[in-house]
């Protein structure tokens, strides 16, 4: 089962590759914010830091799931 959604092709690329990238893009924002905030470039909530946070570690921890148990 965990195969079949990990390896879903879109475009010819598997659904996890396309997860992890999101991912990847969700941390990199959380980051930004984070910095900018503190120089002062920015007026972005720290609400929308903590979001972009909670999103990103529950896609991360859906990559992982989806990536390990494909293999089991």
């Amino acid at each position: 089962m965990f195969q079949e959604i990990s390896f879903y092709l879109i475009g010819g690329i598997p659904f996890v590759v396309y997860l992890g990238i999101v991912v990847f893009i969700l941390f990199f924002i959380t980051g930004l914010i984070a910095i900018l905030r503190k120089k002062g470039k920015t007026k972005i909530s720290v609400k929308w830091h903590f979001r972009l946070a909670y999103l990103a570690i529950f896609l991360g921890a859906l990559h992982f799931t989806l990536g390990i148990f494909s293999y089991i």
